[in-house]
């Protein structure tokens, strides 16, 4: 397996000196045969937009998840782009909105959080190239030690930041953040019913993570709401750094994840087709229910 791995990372390596409209030209097609062939997660996508997305029609739904595996496989090969590129060819390519700088201005502890949609790797490089805050986040550890590496290599490339596997105990990440660490945090994975509660996302009880808001009351964290989206084409990407919030973390946990799953639910009406639909966000069910896949 590590000798097919160094093949697709070969692979990655050698796109990445395209330029970015024929990367994206390549995407688009892998994304249409994934279409056809990854059933399964068409089966996800379709019911997970079933699902949040009641008041559009079949074809509506469909049409959008179609684009949605273009994005993804856009994401994934474009992947060379991000850990391969020289930092000038970057910062051309990502054109960022709103405030960067605020973690690196701000003196006490900051916690961006940065929802699954498809050019999520791109905020992390963007965190890193545009201000000066050392960066910390969580990542799932893989299981072929290639692509692990070269994983933990692309996202640390540039020297300002750390990841610490899911699997790990989080003592490490804490007391990275309480030496400075600005924590890239990814909220809205389905990981059980530990440590989660049943809130709303998209008209839907979601399993959600009750850390975000723990972590930050805990910690005196500042929250930042960052989203990145690819655009068309070889037009590059986009990152936005939204405006610190003044009302997260509050005393109520339950009450903080519903906000944060509203906020997200704002940015998937806005930008449909990005989201990380193949993923079962709802693959947790309160007791005595029935599967929803």
């Amino acid at each position: 397996m590590n000798a097919v791995a160094r093949g697709v990372l070969g692979l990655l390596w050698l796109l990445s000196w395209l330029p970015l409209a024929v990367q994206a030209a390549l995407g688009r097609g892998l994304g249409r045969l994934l279409w056809v062939a990854a059933r399964s997660r068409r089966h996800v996508a379709l019911r997970n937009l079933e699902l949040t997305m009641p008041g559009k029609s079949e074809a509506e739904r469909r049409a959008i998840a179609y684009e949605n595996f273009q994005w993804i496989a856009r994401s994934f090969l474009e992947r060379g782009l991000l850990w391969y590129a020289s930092p000038e060819r970057l910062r051309r390519l990502i054109h960022v909105e709103g405030d960067p700088g605020f973690a690196e201005r701000e003196p006490g502890a900051v916690m961006w959080l940065v929802p699954h949609f498809v050019a999520l790797d791109v905020a992390g490089q963007a965190t890193q190239l545009f201000q000066g805050r050392t960066v910390g986040s969580i990542y799932q550890r893989q299981s072929i030690p290639a692509f692990d590496k070269a994983i933990r290599a692309g996202r640390l490339r540039f020297g300002n930041g750390d990841i610490y596997s899911r699997h790990e105990k989080a003592l490490p990440l804490i007391r990275a953040i309480r030496r400075g660490v600005a924590f890239f945090n990814l909220p809205d994975m389905d990981f059980g019913p530990q440590e989660a509660a049943f809130v709303p996302f998209m008209g839907v009880p979601a399993a959600t993570l009750l850390a975000p808001s723990k972590m930050a009351r805990s910690l005196k964290m500042k929250v930042q709401p960052v989203v990145a989206e690819i655009l068309p084409g070889g037009q590059g990407y986009r990152v936005r750094f939204l405006d610190p919030w003044t009302d997260f973390p509050t005393e109520d946990p339950v009450a903080d994840a519903t906000r944060m799953n509203e906020w997200i639910a704002s940015e998937v009406r806005r930008n449909p087709s990005q989201y990380y639909w193949v993923h079962k966000r709802f693959k947790t069910r309160p007791p005595g229910e029935a599967s929803l896949y």
